[in-house]
């Protein structure tokens, strides 16, 4: 039965990803074509998808300790399939606006919140322990193919019905992935509960604790950080760079992004004989340290031929990024008590997320002051240091293994 839920979970996160990827082209297409949204005003969007990490990512950790987590990982994907589809009703009817795209992005990100850190929390559930690399690394390369398909087919799709319409497709793969979870069968055992009322910000202490406590966990998020910190500013002008500077259309781009995203897929399924190859700890520094410098080829990127330089930075940025996701991801479920392992997910996404936001409207400014190459400079620098607090709490290390430290009563 496990091997069949997992199956289940397989097609309903392929799905949703393949769907996310598209929209992932075809929202800041809809801003920047349809609604002429300025880089600074591409950041604050970027920025509203992941405001709600910082806002209720702790609390929700904490709620998510206390109750079975399929069902939230149902009713997120529902809601945000109904948000989403509120963007193309609204262009159908010519009522959209710049402040519903930024109204919609805060509250789907608000949904997600509860469906990363109860998917992470759950996924255990389903696999056992033991099971945790080879499962974490199937899962993203499936969600990878998804990666390499969606903005490919996101730009055509963009360039033929148009942006608004397209999101309508990442509504219904919500709605698939509902479905996915709804026919998985492994029972869910039931959270504990403390003998007395434990308050809200007690439970909410216990993961912080925990993750600032243990020394490589703390490294990871650090690390993790500053990666999102630069994915964040990169993400305000990359595609205005894309479209302004080196002149090319939705399909374009889309094609671009896609061929990029084939590393993705390569390095997943790679994974885990990588783990073997050079050992399971070490691995997640040195995906970080080698690729990172390749990273810097993106803003030497020139129309034409030049453009391939845009190829090979993502390219390997993105191999680097999801090798490092997978190991650190399988680190940290290895590490954490189980009645833990809401609470230190939501942690470890308050403090990696938490910074999206604020490099989001960094990338903006930075794009409006500096111009859209310069930021890019910036967010490949960070790229490259951000191996470092990793690799130092890691260095002595083969194995993703370790004593959970007891969890608090």
């Amino acid at each position: 039965m496990l091997r069949r839920d997992f199956r289940f979970l397989l097609v309903g996160q392929t799905t949703s990803q393949l769907g996310t990827q598209v929209s992932g082209v075809a929202v800041p297409l809809l801003a920047v074509l349809t609604l002429h949204a300025s880089p600074f005003q591409l950041g604050v969007l970027n920025a509203a998808g992941t405001l709600a990490f910082a806002l209720i990512g702790l609390q929700a950790g904490a709620w998510l300790d206390r109750m079975r987590r399929r069902p939230v990982l149902i009713a997120s994907d529902v809601v945000r399939a109904l948000l989403l589809a509120t963007v193309p009703v609204a262009a159908w009817l010519g009522w959209l606006t710049m402040t519903q795209l930024l109204v919609v992005s805060l509250l789907v990100g608000a949904a997600r919140v509860f469906f990363d850190i109860g998917y992470q929390s759950y996924l255990p559930t389903v696999t056992g322990n033991e099971r945790l690399l080879s499962a974490n690394s199937a899962m993203e390369a499936m969600r990878a193919g998804g990666q390499v398909l969606g903005p490919g087919l996101g730009g055509s799709l963009v360039a033929l019905a148009g942006a608004a319409n397209v999101l309508m497709l990442q509504a219904v793969t919500f709605a698939v992935s509902a479905a996915s979870l709804l026919a998985i069968r492994t029972p869910e055992p039931a959270p504990p509960h403390p003998a007395g009322r434990v308050p809200l910000r007690t439970r909410i202490g216990d993961g912080l604790r925990f993750v600032l406590g243990d020394r490589v966990i703390r490294a990871t998020a650090v690390t993790s950080g500053l990666g999102n910190l630069s994915f964040a500013v990169a993400s305000a002008v990359s595609v205005v760079f894309m479209v302004r500077d080196l002149g090319l259309t939705a399909a374009g781009v889309g094609l671009v992004v896609a061929a990029g995203s084939v590393t993705v897929m390569a390095g997943a399924a790679l994974t885990p004989r990588l783990a073997r190859l050079v050992g399971e700890a070490r691995i997640v520094w040195l995906s970080l340290a080698v690729t990172g410098p390749v990273g810097l080829l993106v803003p030497l990127a020139r129309p034409g031929w030049g453009v391939a330089l845009l190829v090979v930075g993502m390219a390997a940025g993105e191999l680097g990024q999801i090798v490092y996701a997978i190991t650190n991801v399988t680190l940290r479920q290895r590490r954490c008590p189980p009645e833990l392992l809401g609470r230190v997910a939501a942690t470890m996404r308050f403090l990696i997320m938490g910074v999206f936001p604020l490099g989001a409207l960094l990338g903006g400014v930075l794009g409006s002051l500096v111009g859209v190459r310069a930021t890019l400079w910036v967010a490949g620098a960070l790229i490259v240091v951000s191996a470092v607090p990793v690799a130092v709490a890691l260095r002595r290390a083969d194995r993703l293994t370790g004593a959970s430290s007891p969890a608090p009563g």
